[in-house]
């Protein structure tokens, strides 16, 4: 079962496998069910015409998405490399505690073919292709996305406590293209490849699988629940394995397509920040 979300003359609406769902269908409402009786609900829905509109991202603007920074060992390796206080990673890496941040409110990130960007004040921006859990009210994970976790490398390496600026901005959160409902069981092993490409010539390949993340999928949900209530549901980025080098930081123009099992995501780095109003 998938769910996408896509612009309409008459606002905002969701589908379920290419159908349109009922123009007042929301999210929100569904994750306050339990995992159990979600795909049953979503069958009991009578279906209007085919989708139609441009996908928008699979997030409603009140709901929020978090990230988990550290869980591959080479995600350790590289912010070891890149930081000047390199034992920090070492031991979230190795820690109890896995590193939770806030990424963005929902009316914040960007879905599928919709820009990306680096910071006007950086000059090492890299995506981070990472799974993307989808869990209800109660904690249970009931499907993914594709996430781009987009960063800027040289501010977070100069002080781990510059990461909320090197994390968060506009244009620095992507998901999409929409949601594949699934259990946890089946998010543990899937491939995840990126292809980044320069007026049209590859320019940075990478590959891994989610069996790389050091923690269960479990367990990085129950710590980002375990002191905040999420009643419309929450996603989380689960952290990156494929990390480019250090000479290389994304353009404005280039294109980033990002796969993981089933779904892709792609997102084109924007030319510059938009006016301000």
């Amino acid at each position: 079962m998938y769910l996408t979300r896509h612009q309409t003359r008459g606002g905002p609406r969701w589908a379920l496998d290419d159908r349109f769902l009922p123009a007042q269908f929301e999210l929100g409402l569904l994750l306050q069910l339990p995992k159990k009786a979600i795909a049953g609900f979503l069958q009991s829905i009578p279906l209007a015409e085919s989708a139609s509109g441009s996908l928008l991202p699979p997030v409603e603007p009140t709901q929020e998405v978090w990230a988990s920074g550290v869980t591959y060992l080479r995600s350790r390796e590289a912010r070891e490399a890149e930081s000047t206080v390199k034992d920090v990673y070492a031991r979230v890496y190795e820690a109890k505690r896995p590193e939770l941040f806030f990424k963005a409110v929902g009316w914040r990130v960007v879905g599928h073919q919709m820009p990306i960007r680096v910071r006007e004040d950086s000059r090492w921006n890299v995506p981070e292709p990472e799974l993307t859990l989808v869990a209800n009210a109660t904690g249970e994970i009931v499907g993914y996305c594709v996430g781009n976790d987009v960063s800027s490398r040289d501010i977070e390496g100069e002080n781990p406590l510059y990461l909320p600026q090197a994390k968060v901005y506009e244009g620095s959160c992507a998901i999409g293209p929409g949601i594949l409902i699934a259990e946890a069981e089946q998010l543990r092993d899937l491939a995840i490849q990126i292809v980044m490409t320069r007026e049209g010539r590859p320019v940075f390949e990478g590959a891994t699988r989610t069996s790389q993340i050091k923690r269960p999928l479990e367990e990085l949900v129950a710590y980002l629940g375990l002191e905040l209530d999420f009643p419309r549901g929450a996603f989380l980025m689960t952290g990156t394995g494929i990390v480019p080098p250090t000479d290389f930081s994304m353009q404005r123009g280039d294109v980033v397509r990002i796969t993981i099992g089933q779904l892709t995501l792609e997102n084109q780095v924007a030319p510059s920040r938009p006016a301000r109003a």
